[in-house]
């Protein structure tokens, strides 16, 4: 009568196999390995993991929470808002915006405490000689003229 084969295995064990595979790895591997590893080590020192797990395991409420939020006229209108001003940023030339910028740290920005003492009638009327502040005083006025219009046309809308 045939016997049986006794077939004996080595036990498996999973942390050995995963250490020869790494010894195995190739070396350029290694300096993107010990990267790896800093960069979980500072997520885990500034409580990221924490954060993560937090909001997992808060899921369903969170998006409730967030689509409740998101439902009210006040968030509906502040998307719209953001929306606008996007296009609004996209419309602006670089340069002009740039000249805005330019103007405002110019004016505010090298004070601590910006300190502008209003100047006199004759002294406003002296800086209206110079070309700068009447094509400025220009763009201002078409602006303004534009937004009275902008106005009028919605209040007629309705």
């Amino acid at each position: 009568m045939a016997r049986p084969i006794a077939l004996e295995l080595a036990p498996r064990d999973p942390r050995e196999e995963l250490r020869k595979r790494l010894d195995e790895a190739p070396m350029e591997y290694a300096e993107a390995l010990l990267d790896s590893y800093e960069l979980l080590l500072q997520l885990h020192n500034h409580g990221v993991f924490d954060l993560l797990r937090g909001v997992l395991g808060a899921g369903d409420k969170l998006v409730e929470s967030a689509a409740a939020a998101a439902k009210s006229e006040d968030s509906v209108r502040a998307i719209r808002n953001a929306i606008i001003l996007g296009k609004v940023l996209g419309q602006i030339n670089p340069d002009v915006l740039q000249c805005v910028a330019t103007a405002t740290s110019e004016t505010l920005g090298c004070y601590e405490k910006p300190v502008i003492e209003p100047p006199g009638l004759f002294s406003l009327l002296n800086q209206f000689r110079h070309q700068e502040l009447r094509r400025s005083v220009a763009l201002i006025n078409r602006f303004l003229e534009t937004l009275g219009n902008q106005i009028k046309l919605r209040a007629d809308k309705k």
